[in-house]
Order: structure tokens, then sequence, then C-alpha cells
């Protein structure tokens, strides 16, 4: 997989930075991004739908529709609150697939212990290092860890306890990420997820959400997209 070149490595009269596609699952997100990048036409932001399937479709979609240098998942989603509080951002040091695979008379086998293959897909680390560590500077509370795809959110503290047990580390959850990786990996693109956490990851409680926030601080994060992309 290729490696983006955050902006402070380019060399001295290098080409024009390459345009980044920005993905996420809904208009409310791809308005806080937009928001946040300040009319750029370096960034192409588009909303491909909830889950992996619509995210992987709309993904391919666009990249063969345009020339891109690289991907990023950026939406809001759940945070494991050993990680990643309320109202944080995360940055994903690996895309997940955490619930792809098959229940046994053992308890849960994935994808890859099957042999179907694997259910991660690694990010561009120097570039997630980079990203991680601009947005800490900006006074942004950040964690980095893997971010775990899922079909079907996360409700239950048993589940929550469950995927934390499967993915030592993992700091988020949502449901497109992987969709947006595999169409990324398909091209030789490298990809990131960048996630806003609304809600923590265990019992369902939409009360006690908190959207507004983290949309406002998916916006404040795509400002800093413009300095690491």
């Amino acid at each position: 997989m290729n490696s983006i070149h955050p902006r402070g490595e380019a060399a001295e009269g290098q080409a024009a930075l390459p345009r980044v596609l920005i993905v996420t699952a809904v208009a409310a997100e791809r308005d806080a991004v937009l928001r946040g990048l300040g009319g750029s036409d370096r960034f192409h932001v588009i909303a491909a739908g909830a889950g992996p399937a619509a995210a992987a479709a709309g993904t391919a979609a666009a990249l063969a529709a345009g020339d891109y240098g690289c991907v990023v998942n950026a939406g809001i989603g759940g945070g494991f609150p050993e990680v990643a509080p309320l109202g944080s951002l995360v940055v994903a040091s690996e895309i997940i697939a955490a619930d792809l695979g098959a229940e046994t008379p053992e308890g849960f086998r994935s994808a890859a212990e099957l042999g179907f293959g694997s259910v991660s897909v690694p990010v561009d680390s120097g570039t997630a290092h980079a990203l991680a560590a601009a947005l800490a500077a900006a006074g942004l509370v950040v964690s980095t860890g893997p971010v775990l795809t899922v079909s079907t959110a996360t409700g239950t503290a048993e589940t929550a306890a469950a995927l934390a047990a499967r993915h030592p580390g993992a700091a988020g959850e949502a449901m497109e990420g992987h969709g947006v990786a595999v169409a990324a990996r398909a091209l030789g693109l490298p990809v990131l997820e960048l996630r806003a956490v609304s809600n923590p990851v265990g019992p369902r409680d939409r009360a006690a959400w908190q959207i507004p926030a983290a949309l406002n601080a998916l916006t404040e994060a795509a400002a800093i997209l413009l300095e690491v992309l």
C-alpha cells in the first residue's frame, strides 16, 4: 500500500499535493467535515450511507470517478470509555471487521480464524501518528487504537466486554471503516479512519449521547486534516 507524505515532509519543488477522498456515512457528518475544511478543493467529501457495504460501494464508485492519493473514513461513533471518552477523537491504528465471522460452540470465531482471509486493514501509520499529534497540539483530546467496524452497533455491556477482550486496546466502534478500507486497499491507496466519540460502547442509552458535541469535534478535527494531509 502506498504511503501518505504529510505536508511537512514534501520535498521542495514537489508536484501539487494529491486530492483526498473523505467518506462519511450521513449528511450531518459530511457537512461537519466540510465546515472544517473551509472550502478546500483538494478534499472531496461524500456521504456513502451507513454500514460497511454502502461504505465500500460508495468509496469504490468515488475512486473510479476521480484521482485520489488517499482515503479517509470520518464520522462520529462509539468510544470504549477506558480509552476514548465522550467528545474525544480517535485516530485508528488499525481498522478491523469485528463481527465478520461465525458463532461456534466455542464462541465467536473471526473470518480470519476460519481461514477466509484477513479481517484487518492497516492504516498509514506515519500519517496516523502525525494526525494524532497535530490534533493533540491543537488542544483536542485524542486517542489512537484499533477502530472496530460492526454491522450491528453494540448495545450491551456483555458485547462491549467481549469485543474489548477480543481486540485489546480497541478505541472506537463504527459501521463503515472496514468497507472504506477494503475499497481503498483494492486500488493500493493508503487509508485513515477518524472518529469523534458521541457515545460509549456498551448499553444503548440514546438520551446520553452527545451527537452535537461530537459533530463539533469532527469539524475541529477536519480543520487539522488541512495541515497534515
